[in-house]
């Protein structure tokens, strides 16, 4: 099933990058979590590198369970004191919603003599129940981690509202697009920013506006399973 699956997707991704104006590579993030190892395993098999995980303990138990090549992405919330953990294993952090969040990291980033990459997390859709800065407190933001040591800004990340119409959603992806172009815009000595945003219900969508990174979990390993 996770081979037809990445088929697919892959497939599905490629016809959305040929539609997008940008002519961005696009990093499929298998979202891995509540999946045991062994569905891990066998999407690594198939040349996945990259995978996400929600929670510090469970990519930490993976973490070490798995091929040390692997990228781990840390895709949902973050807490203060969980970043001890994770600092040296997740390969780009995409959940930065405040500046405490931001200077914990590079306390522990600095403990390690490390860099750490981040993506800034914004709450486009304004919705109560996500996490994420609004727009209005990013190039402050920005401005603060471009000013840490260890700690690496990368880009934005947004998570579109759950809808069975995603065009509905595209608005979000295009704003965020045009955000990182402010910021590459008031940024001239580092014009990175790269951008997260897309999931199963909603990534070519994402993609066509300027998506770089689309994590997607349901439809490589299926429905999550909880314990």
């Amino acid at each position: 099933m996770i081979r037809e699956n990445l088929e697919a997707i892959t497939e599905r991704i490629e016809k959305a990058r040929k539609k997008s104006p940008y002519g961005q590579d696009v990093n499929l993030i298998a979202v891995s979590k509540t999946h045991p190892v062994s569905d891990i395993r066998e999407a690594y098999a198939l040349g996945v590198r990259d995978f996400g995980e929600n929670k510090v303990q469970e990519l930490c138990e993976k973490y070490d369970q798995l091929p040390s090549d692997i990228r781990w992405h840390l895709i949902g919330h973050l807490q203060r004191n969980k970043v001890k953990n994770v600092i040296g294993k997740a390969y780009l952090i995409h959940s930065v919603d405040s500046l405490r969040l931001a200077e914990e990291i590079e306390r522990q980033a600095a403990k390690k003599d490390i860099t750490v990459n981040i993506l800034i997390e914004v709450n486009i859709s304004h919705e109560e129940s996500k996490f994420g800065i609004d727009k209005t407190e990013i190039m402050e933001l920005v401005n603060a981690v471009n000013n840490m040591e260890h700690v690496n800004f990368r880009g934005l990340m947004t998570i579109a509202p759950f809808t069975d119409a995603p065009e509905t959603t595209r608005y979000i992806f295009r704003e965020l697009k045009n955000l990182s172009i402010d910021i590459k815009g008031a940024n001239p000595d580092n014009n990175e920013c790269v951008l997260s945003m897309g999931m199963s219900g909603d990534f070519e969508v994402a993609i066509e506006e300027g998506a770089d990174f689309v994590r997607i979990g349901t439809s490589i390993f299926g429905e999550r399973i909880y314990k």
